[in-house]
């Protein structure tokens, strides 16, 4: 007991708990996000309008409605029993041309591979979720190892001006990749409460902490940062003292949806309704296998063709697979039985569709707005009501 407390003692150092905060939207304690329940109203009635938070608060943590050693226990058994499909130790890439830098009038989407993606729009380049390592893993040598290389080398992307980091998991918040952006291009960079600490790490001190539904605007995009169901952890003392989101990115009349991990869930539907009309998502397809162990967190091709349903999005293109072996699925299975979901749902190429990794695809628009500036904008309409931030 007297190590724990000394453990415990450490871990206050290392991680002190963020200010309290009566203004979040996302389920937050202090220290952990919590999570985002099809039961949201129900067992988060909502507050008064003095404080506005739909997450209970209680000094410390946001509630969680899964006992997180259950899960650890999961997952333990998970890798003790595990009976994964085989893949192949590297697949190819086709050629691909470097992509070139956009016009203000284009919009332009480079899948690199897994989640990682260059779009362009409204003259500005943002990368997503950039990982450039060949493990996700903490460790250079012991972890998932990719089995493609990027679609793209870092060196041949037009110069970033926007980073966004949806969550802190090793597939998604590469440190060697960020210290090699920062240093190559010094991009403003918007990700969620409490990942600010581990950008730090890569060097990357003044990013935009936002909340669910908070927005920042920079070089003339705005960046919403929107619900996910999903969770956070580097290590095993450190579980959801991060939040996990997505992004919904709007310039030149385009908006666009960036899922990041999660689960299906109500969300979707809620982000339509402050979104409509979205003109892209780019939605994660694999990393679904077991379903008692995975379903919370990923989606699977079905589900993902329900969430374009429920975005009501123009276009969707799936993400999060052929990558790392996270899960138990084979390589190709993903993209496989997103082609049955479609032919199941209705839902034709032309609306749900992949990239090859490496390739760009092209899109026009008829106008332009702009926006400028940078900072935590104050409101934004939200399917629960009107919720009024404060810049952090």
């Amino acid at each position: 007991s007297r190590f724990v407390g000394r453990l415990q003692e450490d871990l206050d150092r290392r991680y002190p708990p963020l200010p309290k905060t009566e203004t979040s939207v996302a389920p937050f304690d202090g220290r952990r996000f919590g999570r985002l329940l099809d039961d949201l109203g129900r067992r988060y009635p909502r507050p008064p309008k003095t404080e506005p938070s739909v997450a209970p608060f209680d000094g410390r943590r946001f509630g969680n409605s899964v006992n997180s050693l259950a899960r650890v226990g999961g997952f333990l058994w998970w890798m003790l029993t595990r009976k994964g499909a085989e893949w192949p130790n590297q697949v190819a890439n086709g050629p691909f041309p470097p992509p070139k830098r956009a016009g203000a009038e284009e919009i332009a989407v480079t899948f690199i591979g897994h989640a990682t993606f260059l779009i362009q729009l409204g003259g500005v380049s943002v990368l997503i979720d950039p990982i450039w390592s060949q493990r996700a893993s903490p460790i250079s040598f012991v972890g998932p190892r990719r089995v493609r290389e990027p679609g793209q080398p870092l060196d041949s992307l037009p110069a970033v001006d926007l980073l966004l980091v949806s969550h802190c998991h090793y597939d998604h918040l590469d440190l060697p990749t960020l210290r090699d952006a920062k240093t190559r291009w010094s991009p403003v960079t918007v990700t969620g409460l409490g990942n600010g600490r581990h950008l730090a790490n890569a060097g990357i001190h003044d990013a935009v902490e936002l909340d669910w539904w908070q927005q920042t605007s920079a070089r003339g995009v705005k960046v919403t940062y929107v619900p996910a169901q999903h969770c956070s952890r580097r290590t095993l003392l450190d579980y959801n003292r991060a939040l996990s989101g997505g992004f919904v990115i709007e310039a030149n009349g385009f908006k666009i949806y960036f899922a990041g991990d999660t689960g299906y869930n109500a969300h979707f539907g809620q982000i339509r309704s402050c979104f409509p009309q979205i003109d892209l998502a780019l939605l994660p397809v694999g990393g679904y296998e077991p379903r008692w162990l995975t379903s919370f967190q990923h989606m699977d091709p079905e589900e993902a063709v329900r969430s374009h349903l429920d975005l009501d999005a123009k276009l969707s293109i799936g993400m999060h697979y052929a990558t790392f072996q996270l899960s138990d699925e084979a390589i190709d299975a993903p993209t496989t039985a997103l082609a049955a979901a479609q032919a199941r749902f209705g839902v034709t190429q032309e609306r749900f569709r992949t990239l090859q990794f490496g390739e760009t695809m092209l899109l026009q628009r008829e106008h332009a707005t702009t926006d400028g500036g940078l900072g935590v904008e104050n409101s934004i309409q939200h399917p629960a009501g009107l919720f009024h931030y404060e810049a952090r």
